[in-house]
């Protein structure tokens, strides 16, 4: 089963609250008690959200920290889909 290339959580925090909100990097990361850098890095792609970030979002906007998790496990599961091939894995057989 192909899914559709999902959008990385980052650009779903921009799009969806920032944005909308009138919120700055600078004045979302204060709020979420992060540095701007960090939260500049995933709102730009180039980082990743971890469970304590999940969990700051949501306390910070509402949306659940296992929604967040989903988001970027669905980001990166697409973005090594064309690496499957070349990971050596062999289906294991059943006896």
């Amino acid at each position: 089963m192909r899914m559709h290339n999902p959008p990385h959580p980052g650009e779903l925090l921009r799009e969806l609250w920032l944005t909308p909100l009138g919120l700055s990097i600078t004045a979302a990361a204060e709020q979420l008690g992060v540095s701007r850098k960090t939260l500049s890095e995933i709102v730009n792609g180039r980082s990743a959200v971890t469970a304590e970030m999940a969990l700051r979002l949501e306390l910070a906007f509402g949306k659940s920290a296992q929604s967040w998790l989903g988001h970027q496990g669905a980001y990166d599961l697409w973005q090594l889909q064309p690496c499957a091939a070349t990971l050596g894995v062999r289906r294991v057989q059943v006896a």
